[in-house]
């Protein structure tokens, strides 16, 4: 059971309600930092989550994520909507610090009162994100935001954490970006659901387009799905390019083809039709029931997530448990027990104080 509220934290509640942005910088601070209280905080805004549509913009360093989430910032302040971006550094395995600079790259936009950036260092985590980035999307959500902007550090082939915390994830990748074969082979490239070109003013830029749409469609069939199944049809005439870009861009699809995406973010060149490719996809998302599916997964996450932290905190900062633990090491030594059974005598000894409801 969650403890109740404190009065201190009351008062930032009836601040945050009444939508000042000062209550929300410092409730995204309480729920990062963990600090106490901030389980009751998240408590009282989970009712209020759910209605901000939730972009992960991720790819390797370079690309232009922040320059393209400036351009898409924007975008979206133009159609009156308010933004929330949360921008993720790499923290310094030597120092513990990050330097934070995205909120000096996104200057044209810092200044906006309908646009709130929070910078978050990934404090040892591996996955792209901060430990906790979804919960404060959880608390710009129950702010009202509109739309939340969730950039990653430079990622690789494993750090996917932001397709379990967006609705849509956009990989950005540019014409350096290298063998596309090989990007296809990344978990990278199993997460998008919309993918950009930037830096399409490049040499090669074209070419990692077209290379991308076939790949795509040869993935997931459309490149074939209109060729008649039967013996002589002449496939010098089938253009898998065009049949793959033809299938992302239905307007209703019921599967979605990732749309591949020419932009020039520096130049806002090409954002109106990334805009338009997350409308469509947020709409597919909705017609097809797969956003419930999302959200519902992201809920389960959260939950599993939150198990594993509280029994990692009780069990192995638990003195006792510690001593009990250096016990059966000489056992483990000799060969006469293994940590299999270790491990699960260690559950069954300490049933009490896994399923107490305070820690």
């Amino acid at each position: 059971m969650t403890a109740p509220i404190s009065a201190g934290h009351a008062a930032l509640l009836a601040s945050f309600r009444e939508g000042r942005v000062a209550s929300l910088a410092r409730a995204v601070s309480i729920v990062e930092n963990h600090r106490p209280g901030f389980e009751a905080l998240l408590a009282e805004f989970h009712a209020g989550i759910g209605r901000a549509r939730r972009y992960g913009i991720t790819g390797p360093p370079g690309a232009g994520k922040s320059t393209l989430t400036t351009a898409l910032t924007r975008a979206f302040r133009a159609q009156g909507l308010t933004v929330g971006i949360v921008a993720v550094d790499p923290t310094s395995p030597f120092t513990g610090g990050a330097l934070l600079g995205d909120r000096i790259r996104m200057e044209s936009v810092a200044l906006d009162p309908g646009v709130f950036i929070r910078s978050m260092a990934t404090r040892g985590s591996l996955g792209g994100l901060a430990t906790a980035t979804r919960e404060a999307c959880d608390v710009l959500d129950a702010f009202g935001v509109d739309r939340i902007l969730i950039e990653t550090v430079g990622v690789g082939q494993s750090e996917l954490d932001i397709s379990r915390t967006a609705d849509c994830t956009l990989v950005v990748l540019v014409p350096e970006s290298g063998d596309s074969i090989q990007t296809l082979k990344a978990g990278l490239m199993e997460i998008a659901d919309v993918f950009v070109v930037n830096k399409a003013d490049r040499p090669g830029a074209d070419r990692l387009r077209n290379e991308l749409e076939l790949m795509l469609g040869l993935r997931s069939g459309a490149t074939m799905k209109n060729v008649p199944a039967h013996h002589g049809v002449d496939l010098k005439h089938v253009n898998p390019i065009r049949a793959a870009r033809e299938a992302a861009s239905d307007p209703a699809p019921m599967k979605w083809t990732p749309p591949v995406l020419r932009s020039v973010a520096i130049k806002d060149d090409g954002i109106d039709e990334v805009i338009g490719a997350l409308d469509r996809h947020f709409e597919y998302l909705e017609r097809t029931g797969t956003l419930r599916d999302r959200r519902r997964r992201r809920l389960r996450e959260r939950v599993v997530d939150v198990v594993e932290s509280r029994v990692r905190t009780r069990l192995w900062q638990d003195d006792e448990t510690a001593r009990w633990l250096d016990g059966q090491l000489p056992g483990l030594e000799s060969g006469a027990t293994t940590p299999f059974a270790v491990a699960d005598a260690l559950l069954a000894r300490s049933g009490e104080q896994l399923t107490r409801t305070s820690l």
